[in-house]
């Protein structure tokens, strides 16, 4: 059986993708699909987001079965969720020796066939993506992005897109072409990848099931710090402890790398001074832009943007152009960004019985840190509203290691419903040590205005009994369901409710 073969050429080869509807290998789909590759695909007949993005592109999942393995496949990516001694589609692949590749293999496969760059980092990854995307396609460079998400500017009709294909990508014979994507962490995932540049937002502990310390998780990430070219750049955080030591730990392993610096401790170019958030905006800005400002709240959302512009003036650079010529382009762009799906993504609003307004937001933050950050900018940028948020934790071993932090996280809202941890499927339950409910008591002990909701029925009602009191403010509510679990369905349920559904 051979492994790691992607073709280098993918026009009119048929590739075919066992779990399709995961997203990062329908983004996958979206890239190869604009390389030219023939794709199929087999998954669950349950629906999801991405089969709107298969669709668009005339594509279906199959259902898994041997005979999806035709004697004109070149190659077989799968998704980790599957193994090639029990999925009938590997089984078959295997048996009759097709080159098979996990999803990041063949992210890795793509990343050596373009000038590359890694985004990564425990935090703002996504986001920070999405918004290299969004300034990539406002410019005359050759260029596809992958993000973890739907980014909203990336096109696709009204739900955006994982990816974005510029207009200049395979028009011109012997251009350089770029190649940027999320790149994870987890279980070193990131380590198939071969970049160029990277970005690199945050180190901090997580993923306790395979970095039970910090010094684990920052030694991953200098690992792949130290995978970069002789001259390599890492664009990072100056104002992240833990980005700051993973650069400085891999320059002391390899000299040669060049440390771009971003954020309020950082000099130069791309040093941030915060202004004010109104108006729907959040104004700040760079030494090398001048005054810039945000559609999407949160400082941490402005750190993520300095990123994207300084890679993206490194690309400019790398590519024989003057950054500054493109300068009112990138701040354009940058305003444009209208963020990504779970992320301050805005999913409905509606009118309480009283007539106040209600906005329900919907945010993937997970770790204490990405938590209290994203509260603190929708204080910010909705500084008139009552903040209500719904919080499912996920992962016991996340919760228990990081409890005090996770309890301190929600001090900007005004209250805070916990749900029941969502568990990962790698995790036994019986043996967890904490649960929701020691989460909600912890929180309360730091001040937040706490209560804990087992089930999605019980934090909707909570929702609207504290949506029937006044809100006391001039703009009503905002209600946010945050985490990595599925409690997004208390928003569309207390929509529901509002609407009269």
């Amino acid at each position: 059986m051979e492994s790691g073969a992607l073709p280098q050429d993918v026009r009119g080869a048929h590739i075919h993708i066992v779990g399709i509807k995961g997203t990062g290998c329908a983004a996958l789909v979206e890239i190869l699909h604009a390389r030219g590759a023939v794709i199929t695909g087999s998954d669950v007949a349950e629906r999801f987001y991405t089969d709107d993005i298969l669709e668009r592109l005339g594509l279906r999942a199959l259902p898994f079965g041997e005979e999806n393995i035709t004697d004109d496949v070149a190659c077989v990516i799968y998704s980790s969720a599957y193994r090639l001694d029990t999925n009938p589609d590997l089984l078959a692949a295997v048996r009759h020796g097709k080159p098979l590749l996990l999803y990041t293999e063949a992210l890795g496969a793509l990343s050596r066939s373009a000038y590359s760059v890694g985004v990564c980092g425990v935090h703002g990854k996504t986001t920070t993506t999405g918004l290299v995307g969004t300034v990539l396609q406002a410019l005359d460079l050759p260029s596809q992005v992958l993000a973890g998400s739907l980014i909203a500017s990336f096109g696709g009709g009204t739900a955006g897109s994982c990816t974005m294909t510029s207009a200049a990508f395979g028009k011109q014979s012997g251009a350089r072409s770029y190649f940027v994507a999320e790149t994870c962490e987890y279980q070193r995932h990131f380590m198939a990848f071969s970049p160029q540049k990277i970005i690199l937002t945050s180190v901090e502990s997580d993923h306790q099931d395979c970095y039970p310390t910090y010094e684990d998780i920052l030694a991953a990430f200098v690992d792949y710090l130290c995978t970069l070219p002789p001259g390599g750049q890492v664009i990072y955080c100056a104002d992240d402890r833990g980005a700051t030591e993973a650069v400085e730990t891999a320059r002391k392993r390899r000299g040669d790398i060049q440390a771009i610096p971003y954020g309020t401790s950082a000099a130069g170019d791309w040093h941030i001074a915060f202004g004010r958030a109104e108006d729907g905006r959040q104004y700040f800005t760079l030494d090398a832009l001048g005054a810039c400002a945000l559609s999407v709240p949160g400082e941490h959302t402005v750190r993520n943007a300095a990123a994207a512009a300084a890679l993206i003036c490194e690309l400019l650079r790398a590519d024989g152009k003057n950054p500054a010529d493109y300068a009112g382009t990138i701040r354009s762009a940058l305003l444009s960004f209208a963020g990504g799906k779970r992320r301050s993504e805005i999913v409905g609003r509606a009118k309480t019985a009283r007539g106040e307004d209600v906005i329900v937001l919907d945010d993937y933050a997970h770790h204490p840190t990405a938590i209290a950050t994203t509260l603190a900018g929708y204080r910010a940028f909705y500084k008139n509203h009552r903040i209500i948020v719904d919080f499912m934790s996920h992962t016991y071993s996340r919760t228990a290691a990081l409890l005090d932090a996770f309890a301190a996280a929600f001090t900007s809202a005004d209250v805070v419903i916990i749900n029941k941890i969502y568990a990962s499927a790698r995790e036994d339950a019986s043996n967890a040590t904490v649960t929701g409910e020691t989460l909600a008591g912890r929180a309360k002990a730091h001040g937040s205005n706490a209560v804990y909701a087992g089930d999605f029925d019980e934090a909707t009602r909570v929702v609207l009994a504290e949506l029937a009191k006044p809100s006391g403010t001039a703009d009503g509510y905002l209600f946010v369901t945050m985490g990595a679990g599925d409690n997004w369905k208390v928003g569309q349920a207390v929509l529901a409710a509002l609407s009269g559904r």
